[in-house]
């Protein structure tokens, strides 16, 4: 009789017999977070451009105006200075014969936003003959994802009960989160907050963005 009672309790629960477990009910939703922040940090890429007859002339000439647009960035407030390139290619005239040698040589720098304006007309006055940027940036970048993806967890519990209210059940605690891929900072032109001195550059605003998967239990 007891193997009896062991077979028939087999057959009546046979997901216990493989050792399964009941899915829980949930709800899946997907979360958006923003944040718009005033963009507090520039930078900005100074070259210079020279041509001569000779390569050692064409590089000597560069150099000599590179290193005056490297002091100015410097006692403009220019931080984090580094070369982006040195190139140097020979010219030719149709018949493909060399007719002088033009050298490159760009270097990048970042300032508060304020004095950005000044940092690119610090480079143009010492002899920088291209200027690219200046690109603006958030400082605390970091800090303003995370609280991004707060907003984007809240988004979510706030999709999730709309649809509770809508379907009849509660929503429970969280069972499991999907941080998404973060994007760049995307830039919104709006009216600037700051200006910098020389130069006008406008700082405007970007948004921080995160995304998130999250799964609530179903109550």
């Amino acid at each position: 009789m007891l193997v009896a009672a062991a077979a028939f309790a087999g057959v009546g629960r046979p997901e216990a017999a493989r050792g399964d477990v009941a899915p829980l009910d949930t709800v899946t939703t997907l979360g958006h977070g923003v944040v718009t922040a005033v963009p507090d940090e520039a930078s900005i890429s100074a070259g210079v451009h020279t041509q001569a007859a000779s390569a050692s002339d064409a590089l000597a000439q560069n150099a000599k105006l590179m290193n005056s647009v490297i002091a100015a960035l410097k006692a403009a407030g220019g931080t984090d200075l580094q070369t982006q390139q040195v190139s140097l290619d020979p010219q030719t005239n149709d018949q493909n014969q060399v007719t002088g040698y033009a050298a490159d040589d760009s270097v990048s720098a970042k300032a508060k936003i304020a004095d950005a304006g000044t940092l690119i007309d610090a480079a143009v006055g010492a002899g920088a003959n291209n200027v690219d940027g200046p690109n603006l940036d958030v400082s605390d970048q970091d800090a303003l994802y995370r609280t991004a993806l707060g907003k984007a967890v809240d988004d979510a519990r706030a999709k999730a009960e709309a649809l509770a209210q809508a379907g009849g059940f509660g929503v429970g605690p969280v069972s499991s989160v999907t941080e998404q891929s973060a994007g760049a900072p995307v830039p919104v032109f709006q009216t600037a907050v700051a200006k910098s001195n020389g130069t006008p550059v406008e700082a405007g605003t970007q948004d921080v963005t995160a995304d998130v998967t999250v799964t609530f239990r179903i109550n």
